[in-house]
């Protein structure tokens, strides 16, 4: 059961529209366009024991702006023209906040113990579930074996000896997701949490941010990874294929990217790789050394309030969540499960390693307003890691923000 294969981007052009997979639908599911081919294979999977209470599937552009946009437009409107929400797994606190999807609370115990304990946090507001889990992803440190004798366990170890094979081999030592958009916003967070961090209280009614040191230390080791030359030239405007492209041409000691890279990295189907043979994989590093962190990335699946198919779309998202089936299908498919189990059964050593990363992964707080809350950390940490702005304003601004989020604008 191969989940790092290749096929995790968007299909070009293909957005905005039914896949015509149901003879005779009952229920619409609104999803990415993104990863096309595992979604159908779990809609026909559902049709094909389902006969009777068929699923269509209506592609949603593959950008997330844009699948927020064509849910939101429809469910104000209230057209209802969706039964089943692929949502974000950051979106859940908005669409519930809005009253645009059902309380599955009820449901808590059928995938509690199934699902990966991050996965479940990414679906609930407040404590409350209004998702279900259906498809997770993390992040890995890719390291250069010929050069590094063991991954890190600590961040100050990478940055030390990341600095000492780039300088002796003329090239950089970390490459990573450092452009101005939501992957630095995982970044610094991955650090953040690392340095024991969080954004909210457990019951995310207040900021705990500025609580400590962690948010400092994650923001001066980016600005000291970058003032000395630990970061690569252009990682401020670096983004996942950017990062992918230099360490597989040979130019990176580090990366920290998400596990589509391992399989062109490989040389897999014809891929040129200068390191095909040279690298490896390993939990992202924290301060102290004990454990990990990574972001969690990932869909849950949600059901409209305007559904007139309701107790057949919980049935859906419910099913999708927990049969084993439907969950090793996005396995085979490049799409890492949310399923506990199919991690315990897999015979690939990379992809147990994914899901012990997953069973330690952060959640990005699923508040009402998450995506004010990442503009804020674009807008005010990006220009301090760079030396463009002090440090103590952006972080307090950056904890207004948080406050600001947990109240719907």
């Amino acid at each position: 059961m191969l989940v790092l294969s290749t096929g995790c981007g968007a299909p070009p052009g293909q957005e905005g529209g039914g896949a015509g997979l149901a003879d005779d639908p009952r229920f619409v599911w609104a999803v990415t366009g993104a990863d096309r081919a595992v979604h159908e294979q779990v809609a026909t999977l559902w049709n094909e024991t389902h006969p009777d209470r068929q699923v269509e599937i209506y592609f949603l552009a593959p950008t997330a702006d844009e699948q927020r946009q064509a849910m939101f437009q429809d469910l104000q409107s209230r057209a209802g023209q969706f039964d089943v929400l692929g949502l974000d797994v950051i979106w859940t606190g908005e669409f519930a906040d809005f009253g645009y999807v059902e309380s599955l609370e009820d449901l808590r115990p059928e995938v509690e113990g199934v699902s990966l304990d991050g996965a479940v946090d990414t679906a609930q507001w407040r404590q409350e579930l209004f998702a279900l889990p259906y498809s997770s992803n993390g992040a890995f440190l890719y390291y250069r074996t010929d050069l590094v004798d063991e991954p890190p366990r600590t961040w100050q170890e990478l940055y030390e000896t990341g600095i000492e094979a780039a300088e002796e081999e003329g090239i950089s030592g970390f490459v990573g997701q450092g452009d101005r958009y939501e992957g630095f916003v995982v970044s610094y967070l991955e650090l953040f949490w690392a340095a024991g961090g969080e954004l909210f209280d457990e019951e995310q009614t207040r900021t705990t941010f500025l609580e400590g040191d962690a948010a400092a230390t994650a923001l001066d080791f980016m600005t000291r990874a970058h003032a000395d030359g630990l970061f690569a030239e252009g990682y401020d405007s670096m983004v996942e294929d950017d990062a992918r492209a230099l360490f597989q041409a040979g130019e990176a000691v580090y990366m920290r990217n998400w596990p589509y890279a391992v399989p062109l990295l490989s040389g897999e189907a014809g891929e040129e790789s200068a390191v095909a043979d040279d690298f490896a994989v390993a939990p992202l590093p924290t301060f102290d050394g004990q454990g990990g962190t990574s972001a969690l990335g990932g869909l849950n699946n949600a059901v409209s309030t305007l559904s007139d198919e309701k107790e057949l779309a919980r049935e859906f998202v419910l099913w999708a969540a927990t049969d084993p089936d439907a969950q090793a299908l996005l396995a085979r498919n490049s799409l890492p499960p949310t399923m506990e189990s199919v991690y315990d059964d897999a015979e690939d050593p990379n992809f147990r390693m994914l899901g012990d990363i997953l069973a330690q992964a952060h959640a990005r707080p699923p508040v009402p307003g998450y995506n004010s809350l990442s503009l804020a950390i674009q807008d005010g940490l990006h220009p301090a890691f760079l030396g463009q702005a002090e440090a103590e304003p952006s972080l307090e601004a950056v904890e207004r923000a948080a406050d600001d989020a947990l109240r719907q604008e």
